[in-house]
């Protein structure tokens, strides 16, 4: 109770406190509005190891996403018991929600006859019927796209009905949401020239969902993980969005001299958002033998677009490294 100088009750007062209180509440709400995503692809299961998994796992701990993100090859050859793998795997997380899409390796590869007539049932079985799933939160809209087809043997597909419906889906985002479209096979290159297994269609999908606000695009299938801009020939010149590629996150199948390897990506957001603050940080985890744990090996800070219709400053990224010898790395164990 607030008294006044006379030694009364003051409601006045009490009320403006209380107000005062609400509002320095409010802006430290605001101030720590953070949503975090976990990308994995390639999981592989069939040829995974357990010491990742059980690293991957300790990992979550730390990192305690809002979203998991699944790119694709949850298995190695598309059998039932691999599946349940990948079940039992995801099970480990709790309450935490996923979004899971087909990879190439999902769908039967020797059952012929499956392959042909119902190339998605043991994915459907575990992950459910929906092959596009969309998640959305105040803090971010992820679509999922299924770019696997069956007559291809691995290369994907982004159709004309996809890539139109992904980006009204964009459209209807809200400023303060980080905008991300998953796919299996990667929209952009590692470097230039490089064009071996990239999505079929993507340059209609880059040239229609960067003015419709995208900020990322994920994927996997080659074990490789990179980022690179996807607006630096879009002719958007408002426009700032970012290609972001995980490698294997728990299989045997390494490449590229490249271990185990996945994306922790952190976003801020709030209502006085706009295209001069927008910022996504994009970490990449990979697996230590000698540690026997997920280190931080890079960071970047990619600067985004604002909402369609807003005017941009100019993308930039900023990156740093920490070696396994580090002293200041980051690890988990």
């Amino acid at each position: 109770m607030l008294l006044n100088g006379l030694g009364e009750y003051d409601g006045w007062a009490e009320q403006a406190g209380a107000a005062s209180m609400l509002l320095q509440c409010e802006a430290v709400h605001r101030a720590s509005l953070m949503t975090v995503l976990l990308h994995l692809s390639d999981l592989h299961f069939g040829t995974e190891q357990q010491p990742v998994v059980d690293a991957l796992l300790r990992l979550v701990d730390t990192t305690r996403p809002d979203l998991v993100v699944m790119s694709g090859d949850l298995t190695q050859r598309a059998r039932r018991h691999q599946f349940d793998a990948a079940r039992a795997f995801s099970a480990r997380f709790g309450a935490t929600p996923f979004l899971t899409i087909p990879g190439n390796h999902d769908i039967p590869l020797y059952n012929v006859f499956g392959r042909a007539t119902q190339p998605y049932a043991g994915f459907r079985r575990v992950f459910g019927d929906d092959l596009e799933p969309v998640f959305e939160s105040a803090g971010m809209l992820v679509v999922g796209l299924n770019t696997t087809r069956a007559y291809r043997h691995k290369d994907g597909e982004v159709s004309a009905q996809q890539v139109e419906r992904v980006a009204r889906r964009l459209e209807r985002a809200t400023a303060q949401q980080l905008r991300v479209v998953v796919t299996h096979q990667p929209i952009a290159p590692w470097r230039a020239g490089e064009l071996r297994d990239l999505l079929h269609g993507r340059e209609r999908a880059v040239s229609r969902w960067l003015p419709a606000g995208v900020d990322l695009v994920l994927g996997g299938h080659l074990h490789r993980p990179y980022v690179v801009p996807l607006h630096a020939e879009s002719g958007e010149p408002t426009a700032r969005a970012w290609a972001v590629q995980a490698g294997t996150a728990l299989s045997t199948r390494v490449r590229h001299g490249v271990a185990n390897s996945v994306n922790v990506i952190r976003f801020r957001y709030d209502n006085e958002m706009d295209a001069r603050t927008r910022r996504v940080n994009v970490g990449r985890w990979d697996y230590s033998d000698e540690q026997k744990g997920f280190e931080l090996v890079k960071q970047e800070e990619l600067e985004l677009g604002g909402h369609p219709g807003s005017v941009s400053s100019s993308g930039s990224v900023s990156s740093s490294y920490s070696s396994p010898s580090s002293e200041n790395r980051s690890q988990t164990t």
